[in-house]
């Protein structure tokens, strides 16, 4: 398709069958951050549930999944443009990656960028904790931008700062009834995939299959990742994410 502009048609008759894992990280203190105010395990369930009572409600699609799957849908308003969701109130996307190695790359980046845009915040003296975990997919209405026809539009896709034609294709794929966009990693040195699912039906068990533990080490050369089981060491200087402008700071 030589136009620039995906319609919603468009990208139906583009979908595709397509099922697999994907892996995405989240603080580790997302389990243990509540046990510090209470003294029994009794008591953090009942606190855990005076939290879950304060939220917004879950979707209905979503109310049956895990909370780490469910969560980025749970928000309808958003802080700020990501790559396929629009600031302000917008539909959840659930943004994961093929390999764990490319989701440590993710969020090693966007760790280092926050060290860099905040000059104030010195780097931690110790590793910050991540809980990585593998969620399983499947969906009959998909969409691959590392594929033809869309793959003649990388640049498009894959700026780094520029979102605007990649948050366009999202509000037509929503309206086409997309539920997964696979796409390139702009972050991965290796060049691995992420996906963004756009809907929570998306999901083929309600729950993660796997998680591993990963000890982020910032610095001002850039971050050290380290899992100890099964045993893997990653690496990435500053240089790495040359790319984006915005890392030449501090």
């Amino acid at each position: 398709m030589s136009s620039p502009i995906w319609t919603r048609d468009a990208l139906r008759s583009e979908a595709k069958n397509s099922h697999g894992a994907c892996w995405r990280l989240v603080e580790a203190q997302h389990r243990v951050s509540t046990m510090k105010l209470v003294d029994t395990l009794d008591e953090q369930a009942l606190l855990e549930d005076e939290l879950e009572a304060t939220k917004p409600p879950l979707p209905p699609a979503c109310a049956h999944l895990d909370y780490l799957l469910a969560t980025p849908f749970r928000y309808g308003r958003y802080p700020g443009n990501s790559r396929f969701r629009r600031e302000g109130y917008s539909p959840g996307v659930f943004y994961a990656s093929e390999m764990v190695e490319t989701a440590v790359a993710e969020t090693a980046f966007y760790r280092l960028l926050f060290f860099i845009e905040s000059p104030g915040t010195p780097w931690p003296r110790n590793a910050l904790e991540f809980t990585a975990f593998e969620a399983r997919f499947a969906t009959t209405h998909s969409i691959d931008l590392t594929a033809a026809p869309f793959a003649d539009q990388a640049e498009r896709w894959m700026h780094p700062t520029d979102y605007s034609a990649c948050l366009d294709l999202a509000d037509a794929a929503q309206e086409a009834g997309i539920e997964l966009i696979r796409y390139r990693s702009v972050r991965d040195p290796g060049g691995g995939a992420n996906f963004a699912l756009l809907a929570c039906g998306v999901f083929a068990m309600p729950r993660p299959v796997r998680m591993t533990t990963w000890r982020l080490h910032f610095s001002g050369y850039g971050v050290n990742a380290i899992c100890d089981y099964p045993e893997q060491r990653l690496g990435f200087s500053r240089s790495t994410f040359a790319g984006d402008p915005r890392v030449s700071g501090r």
